[in-house]
């Protein structure tokens, strides 16, 4: 069966796992989930039972949660492209590292801001969360442009799960502005690198419903009443 990974909108963390599957090249399908609304649907709770993004059905039918999850299955599945390493291995131990400090400080890093763009509170409370996020990502921005360094990736020469799932963050200060990019002159080249990318240009394409050129193994789109049919099928 084919895998199909059940990615959010408007720009969810899913991004980068749509980026990494482009990477990879081996078939896969997307199914598009609105959000809130079709998340927290019962359809879709029979996929994730907690009504988050992404999910993944897996080639032999299992489901997979959690963007951390779902990218080390990616990179099992691509260690001949460096997507990923063989565990226990000291490149494995370094993926793992950057992939533990993005999902954590960098990406809890914009909760703040994300709950006041979301929800209608107070003009002082909204002042205080602005604050406090912006603290937050200024913060992880510094640190992440030290491990960064003059290395063109993450991680060094070769391009892994680590820079998918980088982007597919790094965006959402262009709905917050919590920094200038330009002051962190490592990530910011990072960030203009990828933008250029044919498979962050996909998925880019993807969440915005234009015409998209894939250069992985992209086989088209289902609904979710057509996975929970392979579900079923399954079971």
């Amino acid at each position: 069966m084919t895998p199909v990974l059940f990615y959010g909108v408007p720009s969810g963390c899913s991004f980068g796992s749509i980026v990494a599957l482009e990477w990879l090249g081996k078939p896969y399908q997307l199914c598009r989930v609105e959000m809130p609304e079709a998340a927290t649907s019962d359809s879709y709770r029979r996929i994730n039972p907690l009504a988050e993004t992404p999910s993944l059905l897996t080639g032999a039918g299992d489901t997979i949660s959690e963007s951390m999850a779902i990218l080390g299955h990616i990179g099992a599945r691509g260690i001949e492209q460096k997507l990923g390493f063989a565990q226990g291995t000291a490149e494995s131990d370094r993926l793992n590292q950057m992939l533990a400090f993005l999902n954590t400080t960098f990406f809890a890093a914009y909760a703040p801001l994300w709950y006041a763009y979301e929800h209608d509170v107070e003009v002082r409370e909204r002042e205080a969360l602005r604050n406090y996020g912006r603290h937050n990502v200024e913060h992880a921005h510094a640190a992440l442009e030290s491990m960064l360094g003059d290395s063109e990736w993450l991680l060094g020469n070769n391009r892994t799960l680590a820079d998918a799932y980088f982007i597919g963050i790094a965006r959402w200060n262009e709905y917050h502005q919590a920094v200038d990019r330009r002051d962190y002159p490592n990530l910011h080249r990072l960030y203009e690198k990828l933008q250029a990318d044919p498979g962050v240009i996909f998925a880019h394409a993807i969440e915005q419903q234009r015409p998209a050129a894939s250069s992985g193994g992209f086989l088209g789109e289902i609904d979710l009443q057509q996975a929970l049919a392979r579900l079923t099928q399954v079971a």
